[in-house]
């Protein structure tokens, strides 16, 4: 499988032919897409489900709304990754609109714990640092929170998440920068009022 840094240059590569109908392209580019899709739906979502969608469904929607837009997809200088994102941008999106009008769904979401073969100690421990750093990427704004995510969970490279956002590699830096700072500061004033 191709690593992080080839990863937008082999699925530019595969995007032209899968568009045109290859169908050997268009499985290996799905194959290739994938695991940072669901990734960024874990990311974005949680890995619970709970009377909605879990973020594997959501990462499967992605992948065939990428499935039904590839005859249509035509180059345009972004990258394909940065269509990629689009679409799983827009399929959270549409997630969290159905939980809000699902909110006793959405509740239930939340007060579930991980799945896991650990003990009820491990479990809420484990549910306690997800609930933590989904208030800490809370905490900034959604251009900034989404950039930690393409960079630090899913693992892009600095051009692929420019791509991706439709900016520069240069304004990535500096909002990835700019994020963990704030992160980092959040983290400090919680010490801080745990102190006290």
């Amino acid at each position: 499988m191709a690593g992080a840094d080839n990863l937008g240059e082999e699925c530019g590569r595969l995007a032209g032919a899968a568009a045109a109908g290859d169908r050997a392209a268009t499985e290996r580019l799905l194959a290739l897409v994938r695991p940072p899709v669901v990734r960024y739906c874990r990311a974005r979502l949680g890995v619970q489900s709970v009377g909605a969608a879990s973020a594997d469904d959501v990462a499967q929607e992605v992948l065939l709304g990428l499935l039904m837009a590839l005859p249509k997809y035509r180059e345009t200088g972004e990258g394909f990754l940065a269509f990629v994102y689009g679409i799983a941008s827009h399929k959270v999106a549409d997630h969290y609109r159905y939980r809000q009008r699902r909110p006793t769904s959405a509740l239930l979401e939340e007060l579930e714990l991980p799945d896991s073969d650990a003990g009820p100690e491990q479990q809420a421990l484990d549910g306690d640092g997800i609930r933590r750093v989904r208030s800490l990427l809370d905490g900034l704004s959604p251009r900034l929170r989404e950039i930690v995510m393409l960079r630090v969970i899913v693992g892009l490279t600095v051009q692929e998440t420019a791509d991706a956002m439709s900016t520069t590699p240069g304004a990535v830096r500096v909002a990835q920068h700019r994020a963990l700072r704030t992160l980092r500061r959040s983290l400090e004033d919680e010490r801080c009022d745990d102190r006290e």
